[in-house]
């Protein structure tokens, strides 16, 4: 069992940056052994995958965020991080955080992430 809890979301105006962090308690896995992905969710879209890091330290991100934000991990504290500069107005949306305890590789479909946080809302005003 896996349990995410997201903070830092809120609101900025255009260009400006947010930290968010994703801590997960988990029992029965050692953090930084499996995938560890941010997705995020505009009200009336589908969820999209914003950033991934696989158990190898590997990273790799969606298109539309490449440059601007930083995905990174701290297993000593059993924490994901992404880091969001230049952030534009079609960032705003929901964030969450998954893992998909299955695999160290991560996939960019959303039906293959066994865990979930509940979300943090960042709005990015022009």
């Amino acid at each position: 069992q896996v349990q995410l809890v997201e903070s830092g979301g809120g609101s900025v105006q255009a260009g400006g940056s947010l930290s968010l962090s994703c801590t997960a308690a988990a029992s029965g896995y050692t953090y930084g052994s499996y995938c560890m992905a941010w997705f995020r969710q505009a009200p009336g879209t589908a969820r999209e995958g914003v950033a991934y890091a696989d158990s190898d330290g590997s990273t790799r991100y969606a298109d539309s965020v490449k440059g601007r934000f930083t995905i990174s991990k701290d297993n000593a504290k059993n924490t994901l991080y992404l880091q969001m500069n230049s952030l534009k107005p079609e960032d705003t949306a929901m964030y969450y955080c998954a893992a998909d305890t299955t695999a160290g590789s991560c996939s960019r479909s959303t039906k293959y992430y066994n865990y979930w946080g509940q979300g943090t809302q960042v709005t990015v005003s022009s």
